[in-house]
């Protein structure tokens, strides 16, 4: 026989805090060197010229200067090529 009554589990105590992502800096914003510009999880935006991608896929502006963003075609793994948007420093 049991010792204790049957306890239940809670299903909702995994609450985790948002991850703060999305865009930082928009199109025509200034920024400085090493500022974020984009948080994202996985490359859903891709770094041009003037950025760096970091290893969690933020995007960080290289060099001073302005945010643009432009949208170009990237091929895929799999040889097709899709629309994406690419984030550039000038």
């Amino acid at each position: 026989m049991s010792k204790v009554k049957a306890g239940g589990s809670s299903k909702n105590n995994h609450d985790s805090p948002g991850q703060r992502l999305g865009v930082k800096l928009f199109g025509g914003q200034s920024v400085k060197t090493g500022q974020v510009i984009v948080r994202q999880t996985g490359m859903t935006k891709r770094a041009g010229k003037g950025t760096f991608l970091s290893r969690n896929f933020t995007i960080h502006a290289s060099k001073d200067g302005k945010v643009v963003y432009k949208k170009r075609r990237f091929k895929l793994f799999s040889g097709q090529s899709a629309p994406r948007t690419e984030v550039t420093v000038e």
